[in-house]
C-alpha cells in the first residue's frame, strides 16, 4: 500500500523534530555556519545515493527554465532558512527554537493565499491564528 502525503507529512515532521534535536546537539563547539556546510553536504551525498539507486536522474537540458529559476530560488531559500535556524539553535533553546521556524506553516498559507489564489475556510484561518498564538507564546515565556 503507498503511503498518502498525511503520512509523508507526518514523517517529515518526525524528521524535522529529530533534525532539531540532533542540530542543537551537533551545533556545540562549532561555528553554526560551517555546522550548517557539514549538514548540507551530507544532504546533497545522501539524495545522490538516492536518485542514482532509483534510477530518477533526468537530463539537465530537459528541465525548463522556470523550473531551474524557481528551484534555485527554493534553494537559496533553504540555504538562508538554515543559517538563520542552526544560527538561533547555537543561541536558544531547541524547544522553542524549533515552534518559532515552524511559523513557516504560517506564512506558507499567507503567500499561497496571496500569490497563488489558494482559498482558505475560516476554520483554516482560525487553526492558522492558533499555530502563530502557540509559537508566539513559547518564544516570549
Amino acid at each position: 500500500m503507498a503511503l498518502g502525503w498525511q503520512a509523508w507529512a507526518l514523517l517529515s515532521a518526525a524528521f524535522a523534530a529529530l533534525t532539531a534535536i540532533f542540530a542543537k546537539i551537533g551545533v556545540e563547539g562549532v561555528n553554526s555556519d560551517f555546522a550548517t556546510l557539514i549538514r548540507t553536504c551530507v544532504v546533497i551525498i545522501v539524495l545522490a545515493a538516492i536518485v542514482a539507486a532509483t534510477g530518477q536522474f533526468q537530463p539537465l537540458r530537459d528541465i525548463s527554465a522556470k523550473t531551474w529559476i524557481f528551484l534555485a530560488l527554493s534553494g537559496l531559500g533553504t540555504g538562508a532558512s538554515w543559517l538563520c535556524y542552526f544560527r538561533a539553535l547555537k543561541l536558544g533553546d531547541a524547544a522553542r527554537v524549533a515552534p518559532v521556524d515552524k511559523l513557516s506553516i504560517v506564512l506558507v498559507a499567507v503567500f499561497g493565499v496571496v500569490f497563488m489564489a489558494e482559498k482558505l475556510s475560516l476554520l483554516h484561518w482560525l487553526a492558522i491564528a492558533m499555530m502563530t498564538a502557540g509559537a508566539v507564546i513559547l518564544a516570549v515565556l
